[in-house]
Formats: structure tokens, sequence, C-alpha cells
């Protein structure tokens, strides 16, 4: 039985397009109260509905399905309708109004909790196709919200002298998932016939990845072979590099990722360095390390200072410096390697993360009240 007040989480994500911080933090919410997450509406056919899937023990999405013919004047205002209809039919009491993106303010602002938490784990408005009103609401967020996390250091200091309550909240790992690719010998079939030594790449493909740096390295290696793995997502999949030893597999599931990594010699974070990079802290940087692979980076900030400097990432910025990078990962044989990596990813865990988020809830709670 749920022992805390409900849960509404407002994403910009879909739960199911893949599986990264709000999957990992909600999950772990729900194991003491009723958890919502409110997805961005889908056009539809029919009338205006609050659709309900139970994704986990404790968890429900709730996806807000509109007709075609409401105009863009009307989401707000349908959306709104749909969350007081939503709410009060499932008997929703919530204590916690968590959110991910700004963009869901308009239409939830009325809803009174006893905690708002902005989890701010990207900088959206650098990102592509940024809405130019998403900043006006993030002040508007900050304003209301009693504790901000964020999902990297680089984004903390960005956003500290914003709010009074600011925590950096790094993404963490599932070490125990992803230490299984360790010993894994089987391989996915779309993934076999691919030569060695193959370099790979686990995530979103989108304006964030180096195209250039990719494609200069797959024509200088062509003995090489680079996997990606995730789906393509803002960008055209006609720009993508082209060539014999560049392999696209598409989006997969989240349990399916350790038997593809399992099968890398070297992982790669191949990011370019733009106003879409300027912050991020990417989440595959540990789940690589646990993996057991070795990783190779473009110099990420907080790459370079989390992971880097902890020599457990190497960090290399131009294409001949990223191929010389690769082959260094190639020939080391460091025997003393995973135990390193073990040690420093020993308090880098979900549950570690989510029990700091809760201690620095309660704190603003108790100011609140």
């Amino acid at each position: 039985m749920p022992t805390q007040p409900d849960l509404i989480c407002f994403s910009h994500l879909r739960w199911r397009w893949v599986y990264q911080r709000p999957q990992h933090l909600m999950t772990r919410a729900a194991r003491d109260r009723r958890v919502f997450v409110v997805e961005e509406p889908v056009r539809c056919a029919g009338p205006a509905t609050m659709q309900r899937e139970m994704v986990h023990n404790g968890v429900t999405v709730v996806r807000p399905h509109i007709p075609f013919e409401a105009g863009l004047a009307d989401l707000v205002h349908v959306q709104r309708l749909l969350l007081d209809v939503w709410c009060n039919e499932d008997a929703v009491d919530p204590g916690t109004l968590w959110y991910y993106t700004p963009q869901a303010l308009p239409f939830s602002s009325h809803l009174r909790a006893k905690l708002t938490v902005y989890d701010c784990m990207d900088e959206l408005t650098a990102f592509a196709g940024a809405r130019p009103e998403l900043k006006l609401l993030e002040r508007q967020l900050l304003a209301r919200a009693d504790v901000v996390f964020t999902g990297g250091y680089s984004l903390w200091e960005a956003k500290r002298s914003l709010h009074h309550n600011v925590h950096a909240m790094p993404s963490s790992v599932d070490a125990e998932h992803f230490r299984a690719a360790r010993t894994l010998t089987s391989e996915p079939a779309d993934q076999r016939d691919i030569p060695h030594p193959r370099i790979g790449y686990c995530g979103v493909i989108d304006e964030r990845l180096d195209l250039s740096l990719i494609a200069e390295m797959a024509e200088s290696r062509p003995e090489w072979h680079f996997v990606f793995v995730g789906p393509v997502t803002k960008i055209s999949v006609l720009s993508l590099p082209k060539g014999a030893n560049l392999h696209y597999l598409g989006a997969r599931d989240y349990s399916e990722l350790p038997a593809y990594l399992a099968a890398w010699d070297v992982a790669m974070l191949p990011f370019a360095r733009n106003e879409a990079t300027r912050f991020i802290s990417p989440t595959k940087t540990p789940e690589y390390l646990a993996a057991g692979r070795h990783v190779v980076s473009t110099p990420i900030c907080d790459v370079v200072r989390t992971w880097g400097a902890r020599g457990m990432v190497r960090i290399a910025e131009t294409p001949d410096a990223f191929v010389d990078a690769i082959a260094r990962a190639l020939r080391d044989a460091d025997p003393n390697r995973l135990a390193r990596v073990d040690r420093e990813l020993a308090d880098d865990t979900w549950d570690h993360t989510w029990r700091r988020m809760q201690d620095a809830m309660a704190n603003a709670a108790l100011r609140v009240a």
C-alpha cells in the first residue's frame, strides 16, 4: 500500500521511447506512492480523452488524446480540463508535482501540491526545435519550484543563481544491469556478422552528434566498424554518414542493451561542441563503463571533469586524436582497469541518487510547511 501522497510527473519524453532518467527515478518513487507520468498530448480523430497505461508497479502513464480539429489556442484549455477530470475520476491527490518540462506549466499551474520539483535534466532551450516561449516558462517554473535538480554539474552551475535551492544530481547507472555485458557470450543477430574491431555508440542520434567527426573516422579507418544503437530524431536519416563500415541498427529496448555492448571493442561518445551539448552529462558514460567497455569521448565538460580527470575515459577532440585514442584503447590490456571502474561506480547508483533527492525534497518540504 502507498505510504506517501501521489506524485504527478510532467514529461516531454515518451515513457516507451528511451529508458533513461525519468524511468529510473519514477520507478523508485513508486516504491512508496502512486506515480503518474503525464506525457505530451497525442492528436487523435476521436473525442478528447485521458488514456491510462500501467507501465510499472505503481507507475501509470497518462496520455492526453486531443482531436485534430482542436487549434493550438485550445490545447492548454483542453489539457487543463482533461487533467481535472482525470484527477477527479482517479482520486488523485498530488503531494508532489514533478516537472521535466516547463511546457506543462500553462495547463497544470492551478494544481496545488505540498511540493513542486523541477528536475532539469537538459537545457531544453538549446535543443533543435525548442519553442521560443520555453525560456519564459522556465523562469515561471523556477519561481514556483521548491527544489530544483539538475542532470549534471555544468547545468547546476548555469541554474544555481536562478533559484535558492538547486542540487546537482548527475544521472547514475544501473551497474548490475550493464555489468552483465562483461560475461555475455551470445549477441544479437543484427550485430553478429559485423566484423571487429567494433566501435559502438548507444543513445539518441540527433543534432548533438558530430557527424563530420564520425564520417572522417570511418573513412580513415575502413577496417574499423562503427555501430550505432538508438533512434534517429530531429535530424534526417539522409544526413547520417554512409559507408560499408557504418552500421545503424535502430532503437532497442533497454533490456537488450547489454547484449550489444558486450561485443563492442570500444564505446564512444562522439558529441559535437555546440549549444545543445554545452550542459549535457551523458548517462551513457557510466553505463559504458559498467559494461566493461573502454570509452572515448569528445571534450564534453561534464565528461572531462567527472570521468576524464579520473582516467576512466579517454578524451579527444579532433578526428585524428579520436582515432588515436581508440587505437590506444584497443591495445589497452590493463588487468586492474575493471576493478578501478567498479570502485568509481560504487556510489554512482540510481538508488543512491534517489535517496539524495528524497533528502533534499524532505528538507524543502520542511521549509514550505
